[in-house]
């Protein structure tokens, strides 16, 4: 069963897994409303509108835009709720939005440039072993990566019989790069988002992309999960 972001993003939060926090809205004056709230838990200025489709792609079709004010808000919440999103993983036809995910803009200004990673974990059925995989080249289909670029995709594979040791999550924060506070948050993160995958008994977690803040926190801004 394939979950829509918003509740894969549940998922992952009950665990301890750092989400781009957002809001769920059925039209536009909910979405308002869902905007308004956002921004006193958060206080986030700026709205990101996104399609609640089980479909990758969805900034492609004009699923995923972002809203600076109210009125953009719930202008560009009428225009996605009830359009037909025709993405790549879509057949012609397209996928009818009932809902949208009003989410907080995490990618504001500060110490150093956002970057934007792959992380998936999945079961290596060859091995039988768990493996993430995950590459710097975040934001882009994996698909596209391993065909253009397959050096800047990396595999580590778990021992379900161990687990995560932390040193593979160190190795992960390493490969990716990672130095100092957004070192220790990435270590972080992938040990809470393997933890989540083992104990919801998921068949696959993709998040594209993880984010590092201009402040070294690390995210998921968007989930793909199927249990």
């Amino acid at each position: 069963m394939n979950l829509h972001e918003y509740q894969g993003k549940e998922l992952l939060s009950s665990f301890g897994v750092r989400i781009q926090r957002g809001i769920v809205a059925q039209n536009a004056q909910e979405a308002v409303a869902a905007a308004k709230k956002l921004t006193e838990e958060t206080g986030t200025g700026w709205h990101v509108i996104k399609a609640q489709v089980h479909a990758g792609g969805r900034g492609k079709g004009g699923g995923v835009k972002l809203a600076k004010n109210l009125e953009q808000v719930e202008e560009i919440a009428g225009q996605i709720i009830g359009m037909d999103l025709v993405t790549p993983q879509t057949s012609a036809e397209g996928k009818r939005v009932h809902q949208v995910l009003v989410a907080e803009d995490v990618y504001y200004p500060g110490d150093s440039e956002p970057e934007e990673y792959y992380i998936s974990v999945l079961l290596n059925r060859g091995t039988g072993k768990n493996m993430i995989m995950y590459s710097t080249e975040g934001g882009m289909d994996i698909e596209t990566v391993a065909e253009e670029t397959p050096h800047l995709i990396f595999h580590e594979e778990v021992d379900p019989a161990i687990g995560l040791i932390p040193f593979q999550a160190r190795r992960i924060a390493f490969n990716l790069g990672l130095s100092g506070l957004a070192f220790k948050e990435m270590t972080k993160f992938v040990t809470s988002l393997y933890t989540a995958y083992v104990e919801s008994d998921s068949s696959l977690f993709e998040i594209n992309p993880v984010l590092k803040t201009s402040d070294s926190k690390i995210m998921a801004v968007d989930a793909k999960v199927s249990l």
